[in-house]
């Protein structure tokens, strides 16, 4: 019989792995600057006026080279940011200037303009949505550091915003445990393929391409 415990660890064994594959994982520049391409290729992307980037972290797929096109193109971009309470919030980006280094040496919006109005969007008025992860399965399954921070956001976005995960093919495997409130993934990008996953409430089989 499968425990809790025994889930546990099977996720920590895999969050283990796919850490020390995308830790080693070599010409990161380049096959994110591919992974990236694929996402802003997506006629998803074509056809959002608001879309939700992330700022790389460590080893992630790499995002910021592409910020300043995507914020040249007349979308609204929006980037997520870590409060002291541990939520996410979104900040509407309009300059990378906006940005600065924070706190673990993350890249993140100026304090000083964080809360205002202007700044502010609510995560259903994204229209596309980028996420990162550690790990995730061709189901479309997805496991971040465990601290539930971009599950909570995802459950407050719009059901026909497609939520795209970027990731290495080293950070995919066949099956990682998920739980009933896990959110799976519409599609993943990684630098050799795109994985069509179950998405919210719209169960069907992976289609691999």
């Amino acid at each position: 019989m499968t425990t809790d415990v025994s889930i546990q660890e099977r996720k920590n064994e895999l969050r283990a792995r796919a850490h020390a594959n995308r830790n080693a994982q070599p010409d990161k520049d380049e096959l994110s600057r591919r992974i990236v391409g694929a996402f802003m290729a997506l006629p998803e992307y074509a056809a959002a006026d608001t879309v939700m980037f992330y700022i790389d972290v460590r080893s992630e797929v790499r995002t910021r080279a592409d910020l300043s096109l995507a914020l040249e193109s007349g979308k609204t971009i929006v980037i997520p940011w870590c409060n002291a309470s541990g939520e996410l919030e979104l900040f509407r980006l309009q300059s990378m200037d906006e940005l600065a280094i924070g706190m673990y040496r993350i890249l993140e919006p100026r304090q000083e303009l964080r809360h205002l109005p202007e700044k502010q969007v609510r995560a259903g008025e994204i229209d596309l949505v980028m996420v990162p992860g550690v790990a995730f399965d061709v189901r479309g399954g997805r496991m971040g550091h465990g601290k539930g921070y971009y599950d909570k956001l995802l459950q407050h976005a719009r059901p026909d915003a497609p939520l795209v995960a970027l990731a290495f093919e080293c950070q995919v495997f066949d099956e990682i445990p998920v739980a009933e409130h896990d959110i799976f993934m519409d599609l993943i990008l990684t630098e050799d393929r795109v994985i069509r996953g179950r998405g919210r409430g719209r169960i069907r089989n992976p289609v691999n391409g």
